[in-house]
């Protein structure tokens, strides 16, 4: 029961990565079609974001009055609606209408499945379960490129939303699975507060440290795309919009490779490992090579090497923390995170608007710097409390 259980969850993290993929790389055509600035994305996913911040500050309080199921199944729903909004959206205003479900299912299902996960399961299993995170996020930019190549980037939303909508309904299905495990599963330490939660040594600089994190990922999942239109004039279109699967799958491969390591190596050494990879992506990225394939492979090896960054922060919450802080910890950091996907890639777009799409290494080298400067700053204060 416990590996169908733990299918289901991987299918529930697919249906996280699918959407938040999708903007980027059919943003180059769906600005031209409604008529606005290339930067205006960054408003866009700046909304989505918000109400994401939203829904992770309120899931503490969620975990603690439903169970985790049922999130699940209303965030999936959420999720399916906006991506269906998005697709009759004929007009840029109507994308923020329909940012609000898509936001907040997916931070009710990233922040309780990050939590459920966390305390119940092993470090080799949150990575695994961020790698199928990846796999969506794969996914749904060669749906856009299809759409792009065969139909329109509107038929991309829709195709999206289907394979959203089936997902939901396998994870209908699969409710006493949830049942079986609950009845034994679920950790039952009443949980802090949030304010509570803020004073512990260590708390506010790991969330520093995720902002820095997700703004330099969040920054790539937009701006992806458009840097290979704005950079590589040779390239078309369909090819330009499949480029922005190229940090998604480094982030599944690099997660992968963490599943079957990171047990061993424990997080704190995965973060770090994750960080020097990272660098060396970014380092080709910033070369002048003649051919676009270098500066794909950059943007692969930086996913690869932020790949299992986000998921050892959210498993060592308890460990760190305590199961008394790890359901407001967790839901922290998700807010964290999305704050700097909230604002980073916007700030990113005025500043790609006036000093060039081409500044974009530079921008995601200097929020890597601060997530491994912020984050080891929290594992000594983290240190230091143990010692007490």
């Amino acid at each position: 029961m416990t590996a169908l259980l733990l299918g289901v969850i991987y299918l529930a993290f697919v249906s996280l990565g699918l959407p938040d993929s999708l903007l980027g790389s059919a943003w180059p055509v769906m600005q031209q079609d409604m008529g606005v600035p290339s930067s205006y994305a960054g408003w866009v996913s700046m909304a989505i974001a918000f109400m994401t911040i939203i829904s992770s500050l309120i899931s503490p309080w969620l975990i603690r009055r439903f169970e985790t199921k049922w999130i699940v199944i209303v965030s999936i729903g959420l999720t399916v609606f906006g991506l269906f909004g998005f697709s009759v959206s004929w007009a840029y205003p109507l994308l923020f209408v329909f940012a609000v479900p898509y936001g907040l299912g997916a931070g009710c299902i990233d922040a309780s499945l990050n939590h459920y996960v966390a305390n119940n399961f092993s470090s080799r299993v949150m990575n695994f379960l961020h790698c199928f995170y990846g796999l969506g996020a794969v996914i749904s930019p060669n749906i856009m490129a299809l759409a792009l190549k065969y139909a329109h980037w509107n038929e991309g939303y829709t195709w999206t939303a289907l394979l959203q909508l089936a997902i939901l309904v396998i994870c209908i299905i699969s409710l006493p699975l949830w049942k079986k495990s609950e009845d034994g599963g679920e950790v039952s330490v009443e949980s802090a507060g949030i304010w509570e939660a803020l004073k512990v040594p260590g708390v506010i600089l790991t969330l520093a440290g995720f902002f820095s994190y997700c703004a330099g990922e969040a920054t790539c999942f937009l701006w992806t795309s458009s840097y290979f239109d704005g950079t590589r004039p040779d390239m078309g279109p369909e090819l330009v919009a499949a480029c922005g699967s190229l940090i998604f799958g480094g982030l599944m491969i690099g997660r992968l490779i963490a599943g079957f390591i990171s047990d061993n190596l424990g997080d704190r050494r995965m973060i770090r490992i994750g960080l020097l990879v990272e660098a060396v992506g970014i380092i080709l990225i910033f070369l002048p090579a003649g051919s676009y394939f270098v500066t794909m492979a950059g943007f692969l090896i930086t996913g690869i090497g932020m790949g299992p960054i986000y998921p050892a922060i959210q498993h060592m919450a308890p460990s760190n923390f305590g199961l008394r802080y790890s359901a407001p910890v967790i839901g922290l950091q998700m807010a964290a995170a999305y704050s700097g996907s909230t604002f980073m890639p916007a700030v990113f777009g005025v500043i790609a608007e006036n000093a060039g799409i081409g500044i974009m290494p530079v921008y995601i080298a200097v929020f890597a710097v601060l997530n491994c400067v912020l984050l080891e700053g929290a594992y000594k204060a983290v240190d230091r409390r143990r010692k007490r």
